[in-house]
């Protein structure tokens, strides 16, 4: 029996991927997916996305968004967090998928928070070699751009590059394929998970603390 489970979504690569092969898993149901967002500056958390765009990202992929709505400092991430898992476990939703790989502290942390309210975790790239992970994206037709660069892992200059075969030729050895120590974040446009490419153009780029170097995307009319 086919079960429905809510996805952590980032609106990244990984995250997208996860709703890839869980789709082809004929146990598991996406039903929801569900993002974190800054109140103040109506962006994605990390990756500094506007909010919009990740509304765009999920009509194109046929879901339903859910924003957990946070305060500029992000003190308030578990209390509202656990609030809208909490909802979820009254609509007899038993599982929250993530599109973590590898970090078992991150796992733990997303384990625990979710079993406070009930609910169980789900992992579907976990353990899967992330240069592999990398490749298969790409070559599967999934479509990435990078919007966010920490310039103390990464050169600033890969802020805006697509994430194709070109760029993991130019990553240095130091730096994980699919970014999971935080070294870029991407903005996954199109793909076979898309009914059509979220359509998007290319505004500022601006550093931020000092070491965080985002892209703006600007959301566009598409063809």
């Amino acid at each position: 029996m086919t079960k429905p489970v809510v996805l952590s979504y980032s609106g990244g690569k990984d995250c997208t991927y996860a709703l890839h092969v869980l789709k082809q898993d004929p146990d598991w149901q996406v039903v929801r997916l569900l993002t974190t967002a800054a109140r103040p500056h109506r962006r994605t958390s990390m990756h500094g996305v506007r909010i919009e765009l990740l509304k765009r990202q999920a009509a194109s992929l046929g879901l339903p968004l859910d924003i957990v709505w946070l305060d500029e400092d992000g003190r308030d991430y578990e209390s509202r967090m656990a609030e809208m898992l909490a909802g979820y476990k009254k609509r007899g939703i038993e599982r929250v998928a993530f599109g973590d790989l590898y970090l078992e502290d991150i796992r733990e942390y997303r384990e625990h928070l979710n079993a406070s309210v009930g609910l169980g975790s789900l992992f579907p790239l976990w353990g899967i070699p992330v240069r592999e992970l990398a490749k298969r994206f790409i070559d599967d037709g999934f479509r990435a751009v990078v919007v966010c660069v920490d310039t103390e892992q990464l050169d600033a200059s890969f802020c805006g590059r697509e994430y194709d075969l070109s760029l993991l030729k130019d990553l240095p050895d130091s730096v994980d394929w699919c970014a999971e120590k935080g070294e870029f974040h991407t903005f996954c446009y199109d793909g076979p998970a898309f009914r059509k490419a979220v359509p998007f153009s290319r505004g500022e780029k601006v550093l931020r603390e000092g070491r965080f170097y985002y892209l703006d995307l600007l959301p566009a009319t598409g063809p």
